[in-house]
């Protein structure tokens, strides 16, 4: 018998909500993943105990607001950059995030509640409900794909998934296991199938992890710079040149590395006065080409950009950031707003950045060609998926200043981990406060600095792996399986009831 059939709907709620905060403990910096297998195996007693389409729905959206408020906690950190001028918009910012994709969720338990039907099947149609709301969460309104269930994976070598299924594929094989294993146990009848699923997909995984290819180093050294210059001291005219030159230091110091890579908006000036600057920079290089973060202004509009400097200090690349964060970087009707005193925390005008045109390769040397990614972009898998060719490696150029010091900047290097495993190919990551790090194919961390700490670090460039099965089909065959299988649970459904 379901232990929470009598439970009064309060406590019921009160319970689905500490199970979403336990579930995530699984994301970084934790990785306690087994507390996000066991919330999600005591969700669905809970799920199965709901009497209407609307209590469900509750239910699932009391979750993941649990959930998605714990593993978002660090969204406050950027608006505590400047208190007087955004500390106020930190509780509205968690609250309204963590309820409104919450909301996908509970959609999702709406859509498929019934009570009338088997627990381990609605528990089934759940998870595959669930797994098609999770790519509107990661699509819609330009997308917010962060803290997915995949995400908890980082780190083991169930993560080796992403290299067949992607995160939204993984994320429901995550889902397949445990959901339908927690509606039969709940049930005490009907288990031996769950067990199975469970039981048979981490063997899979495993045997699978043990399966991939062996990797290898190429004969190039990149320097990963990294200033630590805390948000509020960025651009300080007290602080701000002693950040460069401490990056010139670094850059300077021997021996010579074959790439060196500064972090997002790293050159305290706009690329059309910095010329000084870029001087600079190439007199420390001695004769290495460079990728560095700088703002760039073009008449009205402004971008957040990434150049490449050659050999000779020469600008040879330059790259757009063209996934913006909206209310970071830019905000919709931002002139109107601006006029209430509400901008992006990034922003220098109403409208703030400017979005570049898209993905794109920039010719590396004899590194080979690489993917660009600033900041926000390395979260969304379309935007890797949609280069226009393949890169020998992916380099994330970002200032995780603004996520503070605790979980965001961790969270945001599993998900480098995961673009890492899902393509094939090394990550070379930059980060202004940390953490810098380089990945190999596999997603494993080969070299990186602490968060928090100024320097610099040489690591050996990995050599890309063969295109995996996900960087050749990307998303489409995932999502068109999950839709096929809820129109056809969604039918059989419709039957049952007649």
């Amino acid at each position: 018998m379901n232990p929470a059939q009598g439970w009064p709907f309060w406590l019921r709620l009160i319970s689905a909500a500490l199970l979403g905060a336990i579930a995530a403990f699984g994301l970084a910096p934790f990785g306690i993943w087994p507390a996000t297998v066991i919330a999600l195996i005591l969700l669905s007693p809970l799920f199965l105990t709901t009497e209407t389409r609307t209590r469900a729905a509750w239910l699932g959206w009391a979750f993941a607001t649990g959930y998605f408020a714990h593993a978002l906690s660090w969204i406050v950190e950027p608006f505590l950059v400047d208190v007087q001028r955004h500390g106020w918009m930190a509780p509205f910012a968690l609250t309204f995030m963590a309820g409104g994709l919450a909301l996908f969720w509970g959609l999702a338990f709406w859509l498929v509640r019934r009570p009338d039907s088997d627990g381990v099947s609605q528990a089934v149609f759940l998870a595959i409900s669930i797994s098609l709301l999770e790519f509107a969460r990661g699509y819609v309104l330009t997308g917010f794909p962060w803290a997915g269930l995949a995400q908890v994976w980082v780190n083991t070598q169930v993560a080796q998934l992403l290299s067949l299924f992607g995160p939204y594929g993984l994320g429901a094989v995550t889902l397949l296991a445990t959901l339908p294993l927690g509606a039969a146990l709940s049930r005490r009848d009907g288990y031996v199938v769950p067990s199975v699923l469970t039981v048979g997909t981490a063997c899979f995984a495993l045997i699978y992890a043990m399966s991939r290819p062996a990797v290898t180093d190429t004969d190039n050294v990149v320097r990963l710079i990294q200033p630590n210059a805390p948000q509020h001291q960025k651009w300080d005219p007290d602080y701000a040149p002693l950040f460069f030159a401490r990056q010139l230091e670094f850059t300077a110091s021997a021996p010579r590395p074959d790439l060196i890579v500064w972090p997002e908006t790293s050159v305290p000036a706009w690329l059309g006065s910095a010329q000084p600057y870029l001087t600079a920079i190439a007199d420390a290089a001695q004769g290495t080409p460079v990728f560095l973060g700088i703002q760039r202004g073009d008449g009205p509009r402004i971008y957040n950009s990434m150049i490449y400097l050659d050999e000779d200090g020469r600008q040879q690349g330059l790259y757009d950031k063209h996934h913006l964060a909206p209310f970071g970087e830019y905000v919709p009707f931002g002139d109107i707003l601006a006029q209430f005193g509400i901008y992006g925390m990034a922003a220098t005008t109403g409208n703030g950045f400017s979005s570049g045109p898209g993905a794109a390769l920039m010719d590396a040397g004899k590194l080979g060609k690489a993917l660009p990614l600033i900041c926000y972009e390395a979260v969304f898998t379309q935007d890797v998926l949609s280069a226009p060719g393949r890169a020998d490696f992916l380099l994330q150029i970002t200032n995780d200043a603004w996520f503070g010091t605790r979980s965001g900047p961790y969270q945001h290097l599993a998900q480098a981990q995961m673009r890492a495993i899902e393509q094939g190919l090394p990550m070379i990551r930059s980060a202004n406060t940390g953490v810098s790090a380089m990945i190999d194919p596999l997603g494993r961390v080969t070299a990186a600095l602490p968060l928090g700490q100024a320097g610099f670090v040489d690591a050996t460039l990995p050599s890309a792996l063969a295109p995996t099965v996900y960087a050749r089909l990307g998303d489409a065959p995932v999502f068109v399986a999950l839709l096929a299988l809820y129109a056809l649970l969604s039918r059989n459904a419709r039957r049952q009831q007649r």
